[in-house]
């Protein structure tokens, strides 16, 4: 008798999280090889031993005062190789997909929000088993400072800066 198959994870949407150590670029640092696209989200508790009962590679973050819980967390691939992710970046302008070229911005954004899906990948590598994120969707709210908000509305190919002031008001000497 063979076996029966194991069974197949669902997605993980996480909703309004926080990433914590991103790496979208894939920067080379003491704790990531160059090229390896990294981030780390932060998870619910009960979400995470869910995840960790089921194979994930939670981890579990120290507090950060006396007498608060250990905070749940997985660190989740983002991979260009095959189907790459789906990434959109909200911004009061509207919606923008990045690309791998692109993608790199969000290391340095001020995020306000973040929904995300993460695929499961098992794998087994020198006797040790589970199950691995990937990135699969993700939509990304930044906070915009008063210039970004002032200047959203100017659409670089048919206005100048001239005609944004002139619209504001502001005349030239």
């Amino acid at each position: 008798m063979t076996p029966p198959a194991p069974r197949k994870l669902p997605n993980i949407v996480l909703e309004d999280t926080r990433l914590i150590w991103r790496n979208f670029q894939g920067k080379e640092d003491t704790m990531n090889a160059k090229g390896n696209r990294v981030c780390t989200a932060v998870l619910p508790n009960d979400v995470g031993e869910q995840m960790l009962k089921d194979g994930w590679n939670v981890k579990y973050l120290r507090p950060r005062e006396e007498g608060d819980q250990p905070q749940a967390s997985i660190k989740f691939k983002i991979s260009y190789k095959g189907r790459p992710p789906k990434v959109v970046l909200i911004t009061s302008r509207g919606q923008n997909q990045l690309d791998e070229d692109t993608v790199g911005m969000l290391d340095y954004a001020d995020v306000q929000k973040v929904d995300l899906i993460l695929s499961p990948y098992p794998y087994t590598v020198n006797g040790k088993s589970g199950i691995a994120a990937y990135l699969q969707t993700i939509y990304v709210t930044i906070n915009e400072d008063e210039l970004e908000l002032k200047y959203s509305n100017f659409d670089e190919a048919n206005q100048s800066p001239e005609d944004i002031h002139e619209r504001e008001g502001v005349q030239f000497a």
